[in-house]
């Protein structure tokens, strides 16, 4: 018991000093950020990665609801960059 006192003693002190470091808490966010943006590229491209292989199992399998459904946003995309 002592021991878990004694580390949350040491974490509050670290708080308290990191609180009077301006630019150490400006680093801290700065970083955090980056980790963030990183971490929602990485989740979005498995994710989309993830949907395109899905919807390209369900094609094959031409059921007609999700094929006829694919066909269109095929087209739509194929007129969209002409």
């Amino acid at each position: 018991m002592e021991m878990l006192l004694q580390a949350i003693l040491t974490l509050l002190g670290r708080v308290e000093e990191n609180q009077r470091d301006r630019r150490g808490r400006l680093r801290d966010a700065f970083w955090l950020g980056v980790l963030r943006g990183v971490g929602s590229l990485l989740g979005f491209a498995v994710a989309g990665t993830a949907l395109v292989y899905i919807l390209q199992y369900l094609a094959e399998r031409n059921l007609p609801v999700i094929s006829d459904f694919l066909a269109r946003v095929v087209t739509m995309v194929q007129m969209r960059l002409q």
